[in-house]
């Protein structure tokens, strides 16, 4: 699983929005976001676009993480609690799989662990392998 969290921490808009992979696992992954000030929207809370971004990029770990490349299909979020500081984390669990379509939900939650987004994402799974560059 080292592999598959190296090869996504090079996902270059995730890592320049401040977003880290932080655990992997057969059709799981964690990944988290400290809250800077470019997160904020005009409002001056969390912007939709970074939550939605972060629990992306736990649903693309947890959907790969069989080393068969998964591509997004459909993917919705639900925004049900207001973030301004402190750290976002996002926890992707696979609900279903088969061979062509597998199925995740991610929560966003807060440092009091309180639930800021709900993400729902369906993925395609193709018959390549992801391709891991050998250490």
């Amino acid at each position: 699983m080292d592999d598959i969290q190296s090869y996504f921490s090079q996902e270059c808009f995730a890592s320049n929005s401040g977003m880290k992979l932080t655990e992997v696992s057969k059709g799981y992954a964690k990944a988290e976001m400290k809250i800077e000030k470019r997160h904020h929207n005009i409002l001056g809370t969390v912007h939709g676009g970074a939550i939605f971004t972060l629990a992306d990029m736990a649903f693309a770990a947890a959907s790969n993480s069989y080393g068969t490349v998964a591509v997004a299909i459909n993917a919705d979020i639900s925004f049900v609690k207001a973030a301004v500081e402190g750290t976002l984390y996002a926890e992707a669990k696979e609900t279903s799989i088969n061979p062509k379509i597998s199925t995740y939900v991610v929560n966003i939650t807060d440092d009091k662990g309180d639930i800021v987004a709900i993400f729902n994402g369906m993925t395609y799974r193709k018959k390549n392998k992801l391709d891991i560059p050998e250490k």
